[in-house]
């Protein structure tokens, strides 16, 4: 379909982009690299009266190094974080779900802010950002905030940005020398993650000093596995080690019901996939 007639504007700063989010109200939409929203506005599911597009933001747009954290602009494109050197030394679990995204042309389209604001708990971005503790920077009318990914995802679809307000980046602490990896189920390529478990690891030895481990789809929002963080301390990396410390992984989960399965698989496939990223991870 088409989607309904749209004005459009392509800002050059953050203050002209909040300018014209609060003169457009309700009837404005921002637009990032438009992989989630005009797939829903040719649905004719959305149909906002103008879009604001924030592409020729450059302010918006690397990664750079702030010290103890890494900073990843909002309007980032996935493929530049898959080979950003910065990401791959200090924040590779970042990497490793980003690509897994869907295809190469929607990674050189979407950007890390976008697949963060759509908040879908079935997307690949949101678990390993709750897992590392990124923080949110979102500009508005009364200046920038910083939120904790844990209260940034809020509901499903549903974040802590303000109708009038804009991702601006998002600061992820450095996890240097930590191994990481993605494991998540589809049935077929390209696929939304039926279930997912983003992990980040470091190993002292043969054993497991510290790990960081977030769920995808198990839930309206990612789920934090805290219980299983807690289990694996000083585990050692073998797999009938690693599989009974993450026995209880999917405890207190509220997976959805579709065609794709039950919430009782979703909890089996999430203790298999645990337990492949936690292996996988300690061994990079």
């Amino acid at each position: 379909m088409i989607p309904a007639a749209f004005d459009y504007k392509a800002p050059t700063s953050i203050d002209e982009a909040l300018q014209l989010l609060a003169e457009g109200g309700d009837d404005a939409k921002i637009i990032a690299g438009g992989q989630s929203l005009l797939p829903v506005m040719k649905l004719r599911l959305a149909a906002p009266e103008l879009l604001i597009d924030l592409a020729k933001i450059d302010s918006l747009k690397g990664v750079r190094d702030d010290g103890g954290a890494i900073v990843i602009g909002a309007m980032t494109p996935h493929f530049e974080v898959v080979r950003d050197p910065l990401v791959a030394e200090h924040a590779s679990l970042i990497a490793r779900c980003v690509e897994t995204v869907a295809d190469p042309q929607v990674r050189h389209r979407g950007t890390i802010g976008g697949a963060c604001a759509h908040a879908d708990p079935a997307g690949d971005l949101p678990a390993p950002m709750v897992a590392l503790d990124a923080e949110f920077v979102i500009a508005g009318p009364g200046g920038q905030r910083r939120v904790v990914a844990a209260d940034f995802f809020q509901d499903l679809f549903t974040t802590a940005l303000g109708d009038d307000e804009i991702l601006v980046e998002v600061r992820v602490p450095k996890y240097t020398g930590w191994g990481s990896a993605y494991e998540k189920f589809v049935r077929v390529a390209q696929q939304w993650a039926i279930a997912g478990v983003a992990a980040t690891v470091r190993t002292e030895g043969g054993t497991i000093a510290e790990a960081r481990l977030a769920l995808t789809n198990m839930g309206p929002t990612p789920v934090r596995a805290r219980a299983a963080e807690q289990a694996l301390a000083g585990v050692a990396v073998e797999p009938d080690a690693v599989a009974g410390a993450l026995a209880s992984i999917a405890d207190g989960t509220a997976p959805p019901t579709d065609l794709n399965g039950d919430p009782e698989y979703r909890r089996h496939l999430a203790s298999i996939l645990g337990r492949r990223a936690v292996l996988a991870a300690a061994r990079t």
